[in-house]
């Protein structure tokens, strides 16, 4: 099995399956990628014994029924004719990226703690000649996109010490606390250091939000820009929810800075606690809604209270480590330029798919309660025109079958209507 023959599986395999598609992953580990791409394609049937190997899989990780292989290709049928792996990996080349593949020396070892979770490959941009930074030195800055001027305050000032510090901040590129912690991260690391990671939802050709493109664009020149769904992908929900376990696996620590009840930060923070890695929280207000999962964290005993970047640091260290180095870079520390623009930044708001549900922290938004599958459909749905149920297969990575079951659950909901003859698009819900 040659390296090229690796990439092109991987590329492949990466546009065939959803993120965190457990039987596709199963299969993988199973088989490896070339024979997996061969099985889940059609070209080549699965042995007994292999099929067995993956049920075994899919049960050791508490997943999956003894179907869920033969499930699993009527679901990925739809896509199959769209695989260009070739042109997938040409894109990401001409943009100065490239792929990377667990079987290179260079795979982030931390990344191997999600087990059958960890993805399939990472599509990068930016400077890989220094490697990924080693786990002990990387940490995640998440929180809230409509943050405040306090929670942008504190997240440029812990980001900036961080990276005065020696360490990478990780975020999601995301508006509010995401683009802060970027934005500090890049001003006060020198200029021959990765600065930060982000890691997109979207396609690496894409930057997503637009109102942050010159920001990644800065994240892809000094630091890293990386995502395990192709170029040309556009973000959904679920993909925001999946990254997250990206941005937990590849931090010594998750910070959450400022968080509604709902916030997707606390999924980044779930997964973090999950793989045993260190968690931190930021207290605010008692009246603010913005600190309201903050405040949960703590209370819950998910995460340690911390306030600075020198806090923040002494979880990072390894037991039996003192903080001698930390101490010193505090006084490099010029918290000032990471407070510069944070008031003109607090009303940057965006409604994407995986935000925090708006101003009503604690309301139910329309995705709750959703299965997975649901969730996809839901995310495939136009707003406006209606579309065909093979085409909702194949944005949504479902059989049609299981479209039609999943269109009526959605339909009851409210969620799909039904302009035409078999045409579909979004509720007004």
């Amino acid at each position: 099995m040659s390296v090229d023959e690796v990439l092109t599986a991987r590329a492949a395999l990466s546009r065939l399956f959803e993120p965190s598609d457990t039987v596709g992953l199963a299969l993988v580990a199973a088989a490896g990628p070339v024979q997996a791409l061969r099985i889940a394609t059609g070209e080549q049937t699965a042995s007994p014994a292999l099929a067995a190997e993956t049920a075994a899989y899919l049960s050791s990780s508490g997943s999956g029924q003894g179907s869920a292989l033969a499930e699993g290709l009527k679901r990925w049928a739809p896509r199959v004719a769209d695989l260009a792996p070739g042109r997938d990996l040409d894109a990401i080349r001409r943009l100065g990226g490239e792929l990377l593949v667990p079987e290179d020396s260079r795979w982030p070892e931390s990344l191997r703690h999600l087990e059958l979770g960890m993805p399939l490959c990472l599509w990068m941009r930016g400077t890989l000649a220094r490697g990924l930074p080693v786990l002990e030195r990387t940490v995640a800055v998440v929180g809230s996109r409509d943050a405040t001027g306090y929670g942008l305050s504190i997240a440029g000032d812990i980001s900036a010490g961080l990276a005065n510090r020696g360490y990478t901040v990780v975020s999601g590129g995301a508006y509010g606390i995401d683009a802060q912690a970027h934005r500090a991260a890049l001003a006060a690391a020198p200029s021959e250091e990765t600065a930060t990671i982000a890691v997109m939802a979207c396609g690496a050709d894409r930057f997503y939000p637009a109102g942050n493109d010159d920001l990644l664009r800065t994240v892809a020149a000094r630091g890293l820009l990386l995502s395990e769904v192709p170029p040309g992908s556009a973000p959904t929900r679920w993909r925001f929810l999946q990254r997250n376990r990206i941005i937990a696996a590849l931090s010594a620590v998750t910070v959450v800075v400022e968080a509604r009840w709902r916030s997707g930060a606390l999924n980044t923070a779930h997964h973090a606690a999950g793989l045993g890695r260190e968690v931190g929280a930021v207290p605010g207000s008692v009246y603010s809604a913005n600190s309201a999962g903050c405040h949960r964290l703590l209370r819950d005993g998910s995460a340690v209270c911390v306030t600075d970047a020198q806090e923040v640091a002494e979880l990072a260290q390894p037991l039996g480590t003192t903080a001698a180095d930390s101490t010193a870079a505090a006084d490099a520390e010029q918290t000032g330029s990471a407070r510069e623009g944070a008031a003109t930044q607090a009303d940057a708001r965006t409604g994407e798919p995986g935000g925090d549900g708006g101003k009503g922290g604690n309301r139910r938004a329309v995705q709750d309660g959703l299965a997975v599958e649901d969730l996809l459909l839901l995310d495939a749905l136009p707003v406006r025109s209606g579309t065909t149920i093979d085409k909702l297969a194949t944005v949504a990575g479902l059989s049609p079958p299981g479209v039609r079951a999943g269109l009526a659950r959605l339909e009851l909901e409210g969620l799909a209507v039904r302009t035409g003859a078999d045409l579909w698009r979004r509720g007004r819900h």
